[in-house]
């Protein structure tokens, strides 16, 4: 195996400047997004959530931005997950796209707020049949013994509601992280990145400056 301390690539796709950012930064962070749909990224959407617990213990996993709305960033989950949990006792929330192809990444820090009911319930009625029978079935975060014992629920649940709607769960929720920094990292040749972070000012207006690399 090579050595990884000797992986490495330069980076030379675009830079960044002040000419290139925008007065809110979800403008900007919405056209970033858009070219990572235009260039078919796998899985464009996909950003790190970090939590940290009761122990002060940081914890991260992927999930899906399924929308950009009120100033923030909106994602669902199981309310009794890890996630949801930490989110219980800290609101606080870093979340973290990863756009390597494209040599950018954009790191948010915020706090979370937990959807409203009628929100929640909008968006899993959009959901697949499927996903919606699933989000009865995983008790997210919980062990269970064996892979086939979760897909026999899965298959008795479909079987409960073959015929009509599924009703949402209790336990199944939402947040929208609405932040206070953002920023915005692009790739730089000789690892001279472009690096602009945006943080909310007294005022509650948006301020940025750039960073080193």
């Amino acid at each position: 195996m090579q050595s990884i301390s000797d992986i490495r690539r330069e980076y030379t796709q675009a830079g960044l400047d002040t000419a290139d950012l925008t007065e809110d930064p979800l403008v900007l962070f919405e056209l970033w997004l858009q070219n990572a749909v235009d260039a078919k990224l796998a899985d464009p959407t996909a950003m790190t959530v970090a939590t940290v617990d009761q122990n002060g213990q940081p914890s991260q996993r992927i999930v899906l931005l399924k929308d950009i709305s009120q100033g923030g960033f909106v994602f669902y989950t199981n309310l009794g997950s890890k996630k949801a949990t930490d989110l219980k006792h800290n609101s606080k929330i870093s979340l973290h796209f990863p756009w390597h192809t494209l040599e950018r990444q954009v790191k948010v820090c915020g706090t979370a707020h937990q959807l409203s009911v009628t929100d929640v319930a909008k968006y899993f009625l959009s959901r697949p049949k499927p996903s919606q029978v699933a989000a009865w079935v995983s008790q997210q975060s919980r062990p269970i013994a064996t892979k086939q014992l979760l897909m026999s629920q899965f298959h008795a649940a479909k079987q409960k509601f073959l015929q009509g709607d599924v009703p949402l769960p209790s336990f199944w929720g939402g947040y929208r992280v609405v932040p206070h920094e953002i920023e915005f990292w692009q790739g730089g040749e000789h690892r001279m990145h472009d690096r602009f972070l945006y943080s909310l000012d007294h005022n509650k207006q948006w301020q940025y400056q750039r960073l080193m690399p």
